[in-house]
């Protein structure tokens, strides 16, 4: 049995991409006691709610994660928490660092104070493979995010909550994406492609879903939980797409990188590697008087998990047949 049954869970971004295939997840398939939903656009959380019905189980919130005393309201009662609320477009937060600060480093902090004032049991922040090695100002708030939310199990010290982290790379067809511009593109021909070497990870929703979901199930506080997937180069990603349309070189945007990444070779020293997921081990974890200490083996001491060395590759093929399961998700 899941973790996360018959709990009081609340969701921050509870009605972006993975806010939405969460929350229909965990009603149909997990039995959770009650569901809050904390978003700040009304419109978003109307049309949801017209979506999920009258469910006795539901309870919604407009509220921002800048501001901790509505956290702290919305937390009363709650057992566990997924912050999925976060300014994600790299290009905006270039333009508005400001605002890209105060939601994604702010109300980290607002999220790791509340749940701790209101006795949550457990909390995991999602972030992002642009948060290892960062090169934009998204990624680098998403790693200061990251480490406060590790660093806040010290501060819940000897009380109940527990924080972790899971990190994983594009989520196929989500919202910014470059797989619904391709696909509105193809008809007329010509693809943009920043550069031909360009190379990502993929994963899709419901795979982000569940490996959310088995991590509560593994956390013991401190972890960054990173899921094992495939990488796709740009270009065969086009060629899946539309293959007869013709590619036009656009050059990397900035703060774009040629490849991501979701483990540096800093980090190798403390990853051990499981069939399915790799586990970055917290620098300082005696908040229970012991160290975390999550099964699996031990990665080479110059391991960096990077998608142009990943050793799991799609095909144009393999790739088509990822992207025919959009039509379900």
């Amino acid at each position: 049995m899941s973790y996360l049954a018959d709990k009081s869970i609340l969701v921050t971004g509870g009605t972006g991409s993975f806010g939405k295939a969460f929350i229909r997840r965990i009603l149909s398939d997990v039995e959770p006691r009650r569901v809050a939903i904390l978003s700040r656009d009304e419109l978003k959380q109307y049309e949801f709610r017209q979506e999920l019905g009258d469910d006795p189980r539901l309870r919604w919130f407009i509220g921002d994660v800048r501001d901790r005393a509505r956290l702290e309201q919305a937390f009363n009662g709650v057992d566990v928490v997924v912050h999925a609320a976060a300014m994600k477009q790299v290009d905006t937060a270039e333009y508005n660092p400001f605002e890209c600060i105060a939601t994604n480093v702010l109300g980290a902090e607002n999220v790791i104070n509340a749940a701790i004032a209101r006795g949550v049991e457990r909390v995991i922040a999602l972030s992002t493979d642009k948060a290892s090695s960062p090169a934009n100002l998204y990624g680098a708030s998403k790693l200061c995010s990251d480490k406060l939310f590790v660093a806040g199990n010290h501060y819940a010290a000897r009380v109940v909550t527990r924080f972790s982290v899971v990190r994983y790379g594009n989520v196929v067809g989500s919202r910014g994406s470059v797989v619904p511009l391709f696909r509105r593109l193809a008809e007329t021909g010509v693809l943009p492609i920043t550069d031909t070497r360009m190379t990502r990870f993929w994963i899709t929703l419901p795979q982000a879903v569940q490996f959310v979901i088995d991590s509560f199930d593994e956390m013991q506080g401190g972890e960054i939980f990173v899921p094992r997937i495939p990488s796709t180069s740009v270009t065969d990603l086009a060629e899946a797409i539309a293959p007869d349309a013709r590619h036009e070189i656009i050059g990397i945007r900035p703060g774009e990188k040629l490849h991501e990444e979701m483990i540096s070779a800093n980090d190798a020293y403390r990853t051990v590697m499981t069939d399915s997921r790799f586990v970055i081990v917290p620098v300082m974890s005696d908040w229970d008087g012991g160290a975390v200490r999550p099964a699996g083996s031990a990665v080479a001491e110059d391991f960096a998990y990077q998608s142009d060395s990943n050793d799991w590759f799609l095909n144009v093929d393999e790739i088509r047949e990822l992207l025919s399961t959009l039509e379900t998700q």
